[in-house]
């Protein structure tokens, strides 16, 4: 794996560090480890039973890193090593082996850069939608503002919701903590599935109150406060408030759970 994917890796660590969007990749191999190795009792009591289906998958990887290779792609080049580990899985330990391993291996898909296309697609609806809510709560509150497209026209400044803007960083980081919160709080599939979506909309909505309170603090204390270390420190601070509510709803959301397995036994 290390000589055939070592360029892939190299240049897969230098998009985590230089690519504020992908800056949680850090995160996530060490976690699927973690994922992997609380696996270990299950794998070990597990029958063994090699199949050849999994030398027909790693071949197939190898496939899809030469078409990486060939074609300039690097989305593929990094998705390559997925059905390789998981044919050599497969190969040598067989069916149940792969299955018990199918979540870290899913889990590992989160470090790797989404292809260019697919991420305009979604950054920039969602800079027109942080400029929206925005505009909105700007507005609610007294200080006069005109939106076009994703500029805050204000009275003393204009603010332009960026790319770096669009909420997309905080979203999969957000998202990456929701699988793994839910992951060590309840065994529920649905339970984990719904933890996970709640942090989409929690993340777009936090996103718009930091345009906003950006906006706000422009016009109120100074325009400097829309840029430097006070716009930093209010995507971090919003982003805490982003994740504490995913908790909140958790937490509300199990109560009622146990409120109506109670009501159900006591009816």
């Amino acid at each position: 794996m290390g000589l055939v994917f070592w360029q892939v890796f190299v240049r897969l660590f230098d998009a985590w560090a230089n690519d504020g969007n992908y800056s949680h990749g850090f995160l996530i191999l060490p976690i699927a480890l973690y994922f992997a190795w609380e696996r270990w009792p299950r794998l070990v009591a597990a029958p063994q039973r090699p199949s050849w289906l999994g030398l027909v998958l790693m071949i197939g990887g190898i496939g899809i890193l030469l078409a990486g290779f060939w074609g300039s792609e690097l989305f593929l080049s990094r998705i390559a090593f997925l059905p390789v580990i998981a044919g050599i899985i497969w190969f040598m330990f067989g069916t149940v082996h792969l299955r018990i391993l199918a979540f870290p291996l899913a889990f590992v898909v989160l470090m790797i850069p989404i292809p260019a296309i697919i991420f305009n697609q979604i950054a920039f609806p969602l800079q027109l939608l942080a400029s929206r809510l925005g505009e909105w709560a700007i507005s609610v509150v007294g200080i006069p503002v005109v939106r076009e497209g994703n500029v805050l026209n204000l009275a003393h400044q204009s603010l332009e919701v960026a790319e770096a803007c669009s909420g997309i960083r905080s979203l999969v980081s957000l998202v990456t903590l929701g699988i793994v919160y839910a992951y060590f709080t309840d065994s529920r599939t649905w339970v984990r599935c719904l933890i996970v979506l709640s942090a989409v909309p929690v993340a777009i909505v936090a996103n718009g109150a930091r345009v906003a309170g950006t906006g706000m603090a422009s016009e109120w204390i100074s325009p400097a406060a829309a840029q430097g270390f006070l716009h930093d420190f209010a995507g971090l601070t919003m982003f805490a408030v982003a994740l504490l509510t995913v908790f909140v709803i958790d937490s509300l959301f199990t109560r009622l759970l146990h409120l109506r397995s109670a009501q159900a036994r006591n009816g």
